[in-house]
């Protein structure tokens, strides 16, 4: 009862694209996936610039 198997995954994902339609899950992985593609490219883009294109903030004391 505390952990969900196989089958309470498969009826979810079964409830889920029902609900949802395949199309419109399909969409959501893509915005996703583009969105992670996006973080990935600006947070590249930023480490192979010189301080990442700011001023460099003096060490914090404590």
């Amino acid at each position: 009862m505390g952990s969900m198997s196989i089958w309470h995954w498969l009826i979810v994902l079964v409830v889920v694209m029902l609900v949802f339609g395949t199309k419109k899950l399909g969409n959501i992985g893509s915005d996703l996936g583009k969105a992670v593609k996006g973080f990935k490219d600006g947070v590249k883009t930023d480490e192979e610039k010189p301080n990442g294109g700011a001023t460099p903030t003096p060490p914090l004391r404590r």
